[in-house]
């Protein structure tokens, strides 16, 4: 390719090539992060796509299942309408993630969590349609161990496989970034390597060029010398002009070699921070777990008051029942005093004495229906007081559900930050790792870049002491044709 080319070309040739498998390098360089700082991205927005819809399912379900137990101690209309719209909900996620799924066994699990939804679906409805004709807690409960607790279980544990399975891949995702990144930077460190080659390769060939000019300029030392000279002059101006650039691609390689030394030092206090806030943000998540604990603590107190104030009305209305039947007894044993004394009237002696103990009877009877009707009227606060108790507890099982689904929502999204700051803690270590490879790379590049304008500094001397020969040498051929009287110059 160099045949027939004068030396000043054949160095900026080599000049050329080495400029341009050192911009080459660099192109590379910034093409491979940008290649690597997408791939980690990606795998961020996977993590916060298909993460945040697995736990919006199992915050829907907790809803759903909130506002059905909701319905069976109610029965309101506005529980019912609640539970069926958290169903819909429920599967307008489940189809938005099936969408999005591109892993088999992850659509398979979500086909799997259709069937479940569908099997707790019907086993709620029909337990509402019994709620509705019947208002007998404890027969509803115990059907609905039976009936919808299995279903509603199964759907959980798929639920909770499925955000494993998540979890997993987006763990594969990551390993398979983290391969591309280092493939990347062993092409970066390959390609420098090339560039090193590829200049001692050109400065050999400039020098073995320059071997064989000058030997055949000595055996043509005649017809040759002026040319010589003036090939001469034009290497000694691209030998500068090619130390000039290489001066300053050094020069903006060091500036690019503090560069990423800065950076270096950047994503190493990001990390060291990232590092703090998820040791702050695990502990928060350790406290919460705590509360939520208390939480379903309270809520269980709540309901055991519930059941305990039902069946106390229970008791209340059997002993009701009860002093009715005194109160008639009372009744009764008055009417047969009031006989008695009637009929003792018309016995004489005997009469009387035996008219003074109905008489005493009746007085007992009176006595005893007063105090019945007091137990009734005891009784009767007794159960209003029930009643307004398990009220109130009502209200306060709801306030309680209430503020237990807030704290799940507090819960997951403080646990999606834990992720999220997990995640982008080992983002930021993998760039960490990145920008020092990089750095290590620039700085091979750097020592390349340096050693290639050493060359071409020692080819413009070499150039110089070539003009100097070839002039000498033409004063030498002057002398000589002047010598051998040939009259030519």
């Amino acid at each position: 390719m160099m045949a027939g080319r004068t030396f000043g070309g054949k160095l900026a040739v080599g000049v050329g090539v080495t400029v341009l498998f050192t911009l080459f390098t660099i192109i590379t360089s910034v093409v491979g992060m940008i290649f690597v700082v997408n791939a980690k991205d990606a795998a961020i927005r996977s993590a916060t796509e298909d993460l945040t819809g697995a736990e919006n399912l199992s915050r829907t379900i907790e809803m759903r299942i909130a506002e059905y137990r909701a319905y069976l101690l109610e029965g309101t209309a506005e529980s019912s309408r609640l539970t069926e719209e958290n169903h819909r909900l429920f599967r307008q996620q489940l189809d938005d993630l099936n969408r999005g799924a591109t892993n088999a066994s992850i659509r398979e699990l979500l086909a799997a969590i259709a069937g479940y939804d569908d099997e707790h679906a019907a086993a709620v409805r029909k337990m509402m349609a019994v709620r509705a004709e019947s208002a007998d807690i404890p027969a509803i409960t115990r059907i609905n161990n039976v009936d919808v607790v299995p279903p509603r279980r199964k759907l959980q544990a798929a639920i909770t496989d499925l955000t494993t399975r998540i979890r997993e891949q987006v763990h594969a995702d990551r390993q398979a970034s983290s391969r591309r990144a280092t493939q990347a930077i062993a092409m970066i460190i390959g390609l420098g390597t090339l560039t090193t080659i590829s200049a001692v390769l050109v400065a050999w060939r400039l020098s073995r060029d320059l071997r064989r000019e000058v030997g055949a300029a000595v055996g043509h030392i005649q017809s040759s010398s002026a040319q010589l000279e003036a090939a001469a002059a034009q290497q000694v101006s691209g030998g500068r002009d090619q130390a000039s650039a290489m001066s300053e691609i050094t020069t903006t390689i060091s500036e690019l070699l503090i560069t990423s030394r800065q950076i270096a030092d950047a994503a190493q206090r990001v990390s060291r921070i990232a590092e703090e806030t998820e040791a702050a943000a695990r502990a928060g998540d350790s406290n919460i777990d705590q509360t939520r604990a208390s939480i379903s603590a309270i809520r269980s107190q709540v309901d055991q008051i519930v059941q305990h104030m039902l069946a106390l009305g229970e008791k209340s209305q059997q002993i009701g029942q009860v002093v009715d039947l005194v109160s008639e007894l009372a009744e009764q044993t008055n009417i047969l005093a009031i006989n008695a004394t009637i009929e003792a009237s018309g016995a004489g002696e005997w009469g009387r004495r035996f008219a003074v103990v109905a008489e005493e009877i009746r007085k007992l009877a009176d006595r005893t229906a007063a105090s019945a009707k007091e137990i009734r009227t005891l009784i009767d606060d007794v159960r209003g007081a029930v009643n307004t108790t398990v009220m109130a507890t009502e209200i306060g099982a709801k306030a309680v559900d209430t503020g237990a689904r807030q704290f799940d929502d507090a819960t997951n999204s403080f646990r999606e930050i834990v992720q999220l700051v997990s995640t982008t803690n080992d983002a930021t270590r993998e760039i960490e790792l990145s920008t020092k490879q990089q750095t290590t790379a620039v700085e091979q590049v750097n020592v390349a870049a340096s050693d290639t304008a050493r060359v071409s500094r020692e080819t413009e001397s070499s150039a110089v002491q070539t003009k100097q020969t070839a002039a000498h040498l033409s004063t030498l051929s002057s002398d000589l044709l002047e010598l051998v009287g040939t009259g030519r110059h």
